[in-house]
């Protein structure tokens, strides 16, 4: 078998990565932020050929809908 040399060593120190990182995690996310990066997850993985627009997509997050789960 194949030695993993790679997965020997540990990561490089990379310092400008952690300080983006903490930074990161004292952003607040807007609900129009919110809805923007949903429509654009729904445009970004629709299949080739929909109907689907950046427009419609916009749309369909205005209109979703969470349930409670119930387990029996």
């Amino acid at each position: 078998m194949v030695e993993r040399k790679a997965a020997l060593n540990r990561a490089p120190k990379r310092p400008g990565l952690e300080r983006l990182l903490e930074n990161a995690k004292t952003v607040v996310v807007t609900d129009a932020q919110l809805r923007l990066q949903r429509a654009s997850f729904v445009y970004g993985n629709a299949p080739k050929g929909s109907r689907i627009t950046k427009e419609s997509a916009l749309r369909s997050c205005d209109q979703i809908r969470l349930t409670p789960v119930t387990r029996g």
